[in-house]
């Protein structure tokens, strides 16, 4: 087998080290080796990822006793997909038993270094604990990734997400100071903000950005209003996470279309930083490769969690290879994806989400027997002329039945809309495969995502109270 770079647990990398400028790959062994012999490597990882979490975690010893596993029983990936999957259920009940951190934590409080979390706006916030040497580790992982993006060291990254729990604007930032770039930790989310960033993007011109894909068709508009293009801030890499969108198409052209760079999409869980070890290249521009030499990724039937084969959906489950302070082994993400194995452009053997990730089990709407996932409205009315950019989904119970309203702005005046409507609404309901009642309302009156959009409102949560 051929010898992997740094390729040892705990991870220890070299922080000054920076690949040939001419190379496409940061690590040309481990990125382009034949699958089979990393997937070996990886095996004999993930027995020692499964001790090392034996050894320290109550959380998993008392877990693995229950479904009569231990670590030494890993011998194939079949045998791993036996291992019981972990729930965000049941890492909220460790840290209510074991606060802060819960049992899951393997390191002393003492090695702690970032403390972020889940905002706690639907229930308790879950903390996450990342220890200082997880910390570089994450920083060399994502500062990988970035150069397979084409991001290289004295590039200007502008970071335009939250920077408080959410944990993907840290992990942008630590990635390019590890790249060696400029970075502009600028931020999201205040009032006037929005504006404040587009003269910045035109003032400094860098070359890379980060953000929520909605946050990007924000700023887009803002330009617009700012009388700015933004293509004349000449970014040439943007990438997103934090919400479906960069990998769905039309979104992905919108924002192609708006600013001239190319876009990629990545993005896995919080709880999995690095969260960038899903992620397209710039030699793979669509979908999102699946860099399973840092984290391994299964897509499993979501009621067996076993693995579905290569062209089939099912939900990510996510296993850590080089965490050693809240080590996720076998987390269930609750998304929704598929994935292939071909040949990559930029050369890279990993499989691929061809379609990103495209939304959530629990987002999915259920309505008339039919399933209709929010990203499909999206996707087809950004290909509607007079769009006017934003849009809402109201599902309501009237009677015994479930109505889908779909409320759309348009870009024309209130008496010339009925055209609009008509060929919409009934192109839409052909599209879903679902009865959709269309609504149209003035441009600009929908609010906007600042951060993450929310444009869905199920309104039969309230009628079942």
């Amino acid at each position: 087998m051929a010898a992997m770079e740094e390729w040892a647990f705990p991870a220890r990398y070299d922080q000054d080290y920076l690949p040939d400028p001419d190379s496409p790959y940061w690590f040309p062994v481990r990125e382009t080796m034949d699958p089979a012999e990393r997937d070996a490597a990886v095996l004999v990882r993930l027995r020692e990822v499964m001790e090392y979490a034996y050894a320290n975690s109550g959380f998993y010893r008392t877990k693995w006793d229950a479904a009569g596993l231990e670590p030494a029983d890993i011998t194939s990936f079949e045998a791993f997909e036996q291992v019981p999957v972990v729930t965000k259920a049941e890492m909220r009940e460790s840290q209510a038993n074991h606060p802060p951190f819960g049992d899951y934590t393997c390191v002393d409080r003492s090695e702690i270094h970032h403390i972020h979390g889940t905002s706690g706006t639907t229930g308790a916030p879950t903390a996450f604990a990342l220890g200082r040497r997880d910390w570089e580790v994450i920083a060399d992982n994502q500062a990988r990734i970035l150069w397979g993006m084409g991001v290289r060291p004295g590039d200007t990254v502008f970071v335009a997400a939250l920077f408080s729990l959410y944990l993907g604007s840290w992990g942008a930032m630590t990635a390019a100071e590890r790249l060696r770039c400029n970075v502009l930790p600028f931020g999201a989310g205040a009032q006037g903000m929005t504006a404040r960033a587009v003269n910045w993007l035109a003032r400094i011109r860098p070359a890379a950005f980060y953000a929520t894909p909605s946050y990007a068709l924000r700023l887009a508009e803002v330009a617009e209003k700012e009388k700015i293009d933004p293509r004349e801030f000449g970014l040439k890499v943007m990438f997103f996470s934090g919400e479906p969108g960069a990998s769905v198409p039309s979104v992905r052209r919108a924002i192609e279309d708006s600013f001239g760079a190319t876009v990629i999409d990545c993005g896995t869980m919080a709880e999995m930083t690095p969260f960038m070890s899903a992620s397209a290249t710039a030699g793979t521009p669509d979908g999102m490769l699946l860099w399973q030499d840092i984290v391994w990724h299964e897509v499993c039937d979501p009621e067996t969690f076993r693995t579905v084969p290569y062209g089939s959906e099912g939900t990510p489950v996510y296993t850590h290879l080089e965490r050693t302070s809240q080590p996720m082994i076998r987390l269930a993400s609750n998304d929704l994806t598929r994935w292939v194995m071909e040949d990559n452009p930029c050369g890279r053997t990993y499989p691929k989400l061809p379609d990103g990730v495209y939304g959530r089990i629990d987002d999915m709407i259920h309505i008339r027997g039919e399933n209709v996932y929010p990203t499909e409205v999206d996707n087809y009315l950004r290909t509607v002329e007079n769009y006017g950019g934003e849009h809402q989904i109201i599902v309501r119970r009237t009677g015994s039945m479930d109505e889908m309203i779909v409320r759309a702005e348009c870009t024309l005046p209130d008496g010339q809309r009925s055209e609009f409507e008509s060929s919409t609404g009934s192109g839409l309901q052909s599209f879903l495969g679902v009865r959709v009642t269309f609504e149209s309302v003035d441009a600009q009156t929908l609010e906007r995502a600042e951060h993450k959009s929310r444009r869905v409102v199920d309104e039969r949560e309230h009628t079942r109270r």
